[in-house]
């Protein structure tokens, strides 16, 4: 079984993610992601389990070496868990191992990443020494749909809140993983196509995306006239 995805993102009127350049600037409210995201976290019982993408991963990594150093440590490629109990993990997708962690929790909710079995030894080294749990899901490339199953299996976790970059949320919404999204829509403009956007699958028209039905379930105007959407996925693929 997989846990329930649920994909929160604040977003600009037109579909950015990148706060800092919005406009006007007075209409963004300041922690407004986290504060929703804790809200999200309370209303499920406390399975505040989050995940996100490479990108992001390296954002929070706080490593100042690009890789970890070599290691002659040869490790079987299976899951790895510097610890079980969590009431929370930090879930990134680092299928090539590019984030150097140098810590291993993020707010407290400990490090786990998802890996493809072609990652060296050397990183898997690195990795335990940071005491960051990971587990494998494809030999070359991600298999999200494993991924999740072993997270629910392994570790019990039943609810996962999806929260970036847009190449994350893509991939997860072209699997037909994606259970929930909750999209909070900010009174402001980005203007431009440099920025990433909520869902993001390339430069490759890859077609519609797989969802069957969108049902909207919740609508509540918050500060700054930014708007919260919440809405039930159905998906035509597995």
């Amino acid at each position: 079984m997989k846990p329930y995805v649920i994909c929160h993102m604040v977003t600009s009127v037109d579909g950015r993610i990148w706060g800092s350049r919005w406009r006007p600037r007075s209409n963004v409210v300041p922690n407004l992601f986290e504060r929703l995201h804790d809200q999200l976290v309370a209303e499920g019982g406390g399975g505040g389990s989050w995940l996100c993408g490479r990108v992001t991963a390296q954002e929070f990594a706080k490593g100042a070496e690009p890789q970890y150093p070599p290691s002659e440590q040869v490790f079987p490629r299976a899951n790895w868990f510097a610890r079980r109990e969590a009431k929370a993990w930090g879930i990134f997708l680092d299928g090539k191992g590019k984030a150097v962690w140098a810590r291993k929790d993020i707010g407290g909710d400990p490090i786990l990443v998802i890996l493809t079995e072609a990652v060296p030894d050397s990183h898997l080294a690195g990795l335990r020494a940071d005491g960051v749990s990971y587990i494998f899901a494809g030999k070359t490339e991600i298999d999200l749909g494993v991924a999740l199953k072993t997270l629910n299996r392994e570790l019990g976790i039943e609810r996962i809140l999806l929260e970036g970059g847009g190449g994350a949320n893509g991939a997860l919404l072209r699997a037909g993983l994606i259970d929930e999204l909750s999209i909070v829509i900010s009174a402001a403009i980005d203007g431009s196509s440099g920025a990433p956007t909520v869902f993001n699958s390339g430069d490759v028209d890859l077609g519609p995306a797989p969802i069957e039905s969108m049902t909207l379930t919740s609508h509540e105007v918050l500060d700054g006239g930014a708007v919260w959407l919440r809405y039930r996925l159905s998906a035509t693929v597995s």
